[in-house]
C-alpha cells in the first residue's frame, strides 16, 4: 500500500534532516522529496518545528517504551534487589543499538537522533528533554541503586560520555574513516564491541582528585612575561 501524505511527508523529512541537518533543511526540500507541496505540511503539521517533533515522536515513544519494558522485566525478575549494571546498560542502550541495525526506518532515526546530539537547537533539546524525563528519572534511580559507591556527579559524567558514544557508534561507519579504512558495523559485532566499552567506562576506577596545589595553580591566572 502507498504511504498516505503525512507518512510520505515524515519519511522524507526524516531523510532531509539526517543528510542536512535540522537548519539547513526547508519545507521546500522536505515538499520536493515527499511529492506533496506546503499545505499539506500546514494541514497535517501546522509548522516546521511541529513536524520535525512528530518526527522524532514517531520512533521515539516507541523506543522509550521499549526501554522502560525492559527495565520493568529486568526489575519484576530482580524482587526488589539491585540491578547489575549490564541489565541495565542493556535495557537503555541495547534496545537502541538494535534499533539502529533496523534498515525498515529505525536505523535511519537513530542517525538523526545522534546527529541531534551533537547539533541541537533550542526547542529540539527542550522537546527531547520533556520526552525523556520519565526514562532518564527510572533509569537513573537504577544505576543509583546498582551502583551505591559512585558519587551521583561522576554517575552523571559517565552516563553523558555513554550517551556520546552511542551516538558516534550509531552514526555511520564514516565517522570512523578519519581513523582509517573501516567496512560498515556488523550490527551484532557493534553491539558487543559498544556494550564492552560501556560496561568498562561505567566500572572503570574513580578518577583521583588533582592535589590542592595543582588545582590552584591550575586556577591562577598567569602573569605578563617581562619583555
Amino acid at each position: 500500500m502507498e504511504p498516505d501524505t503525512r507518512s510520505r511527508i515524515l519519511d522524507a523529512a526524516e531523510k532531509l534532516l539526517v543528510q542536512h541537518g535540522l537548519d539547513a533543511t526547508t519545507l521546500r526540500m522536505i515538499t520536493t522529496e515527499a511529492q506533496a507541496n506546503l499545505a499539506a505540511v500546514n494541514y497535517h503539521f501546522g509548522s516546521k518545528e511541529a513536524l520535525i517533533e512528530a518526527v522524532f515522536r514517531r520512533r521515539l515513544t516507541w523506543l522509550n517504551e521499549q526501554r522502560i519494558a525492559a527495565l520493568d522485566a529486568f526489575e519484576a525478575e530482580a524482587q526488589g534487589a539491585p540491578l547489575k549494571p549490564r541489565q541495565i546498560v542493556e535495557a537503555f542502550f541495547g534496545v537502541a543499538i538494535r534499533m539502529a541495525a533496523d534498515k525498515g526506518g529505525g536505523q535511519s532515526f537513530m542517525r538523526l537522533l545522534g546527529r541531534t546530539y551533537t547539533e541541537p537547537s533550542d526547542f529540539v533539546r527542550s522537546f527531547l528533554a520533556a520526552e525523556y524525563a520519565e526514562v532518564i528519572a527510572r533509569f537513573k534511580a537504577a544505576f543509583f541503586k546498582a551502583l551505591p559507591d559512585v558519587p551521583q556527579e561522576e554517575f552523571l559524567w559517565r552516563f553523558h560520555f555513554m550517551m556520546g558514544a552511542l551516538s558516534y557508534a550509531i552514526s555511520g561507519a564514516d565517522a570512523l574513516r578519519l581513523l582509517g579504512p573501516i567496512d560498515e558495523p556488523d550490527p551484532d559485532a557493534l553491539y558487543a564491541r559498544l556494550m564492552s566499552f560501556l560496561i568498562g567506562g561505567l566500572r572503570a576506577p574513580l578518577p583521583t582528585p588533582a592535589p590542592a596545589s595543582q588545582a590552584k595553580a591550575a586556577k591562577k591566572p598567569r602573569g605578563k612575561r617581562a619583555a
